[in-house]
């Protein structure tokens, strides 16, 4: 009688345990992620908009080194380690297009999430983020560039295309500290990608 049970008890008895694997692996949990936010949030949608207005910002892509929630360091032409400390809460590019698509709208542009909807933007901004780090082979600085294009309507015939960099000192190499500087880098480099699409 017992043996038609013991499975049944043996379950149990380990349930009152806990879990046998930590998900997520046995590092611990970082004190805080790190995240970017535009310098002042976009305004609240009000009234219709022309389509021929309106603005995709697709999010960029990335180099491998950059394919993570770790924070590169460049310490040579060929050589990148990662911050110790340091996570983002999100990918950065992904961070990244959130910001600059909070920047264009707080500029004025209509800018539209393709994620939701069937309306086909008037214009696209797609670009390569090839730099979103710390630069210590000199004096230590963030550096953050941006490869944008911007399509017309389809059938426009022609791309403007501009590299954009953004550089910050940073008087140490703490996480948060770092953090704060790429985040500012990339509020003046959303301005200056605005201002040229508005342009």
């Amino acid at each position: 009688m017992m043996q038609r049970f013991a499975p049944i008890i043996a379950a149990l008895l380990l349930a009152g345990c806990g879990p046998l694997v930590q998900v997520g692996g046995n590092a611990p949990a970082p004190d805080a992620l790190l995240v970017l936010r535009a310098d002042a949030p976009p305004p609240q949608w009000a009234g219709p908009t022309a389509v021929g207005d309106t603005l995709a910002v697709a999010i960029p892509d990335v180099p491998a080194e950059l394919q993570t929630l770790r924070l590169p360091v460049q310490l040579t032409s060929a050589t990148v380690q990662y911050l110790a400390g340091a996570s983002w809460a999100e990918q950065p590019n992904r961070q990244f297009q959130r910001l600059l698509a909070d920047t264009l709208a707080g500029a004025g542009l209509a800018v539209l999430d393709t994620r939701q909807g069937g309306v086909a933007p008037a214009r696209a901004l797609t670009g390569h983020l090839r730099e979103f780090g710390l630069d210590v082979r000199g004096a230590p600085v963030v550096r953050v560039r941006y490869d944008a294009q911007l399509a017309g309507p389809r059938g426009a015939g022609t791309v403007a295309l501009r590299s954009f960099v953004a550089e910050e000192k940073v008087a140490s190499q703490q996480p948060a500290v770092v953090a704060a500087a790429l985040n500012r880098a990339a509020n003046r480099l959303a301005g200056e990608v605005t201002a040229w699409v508005k342009g």
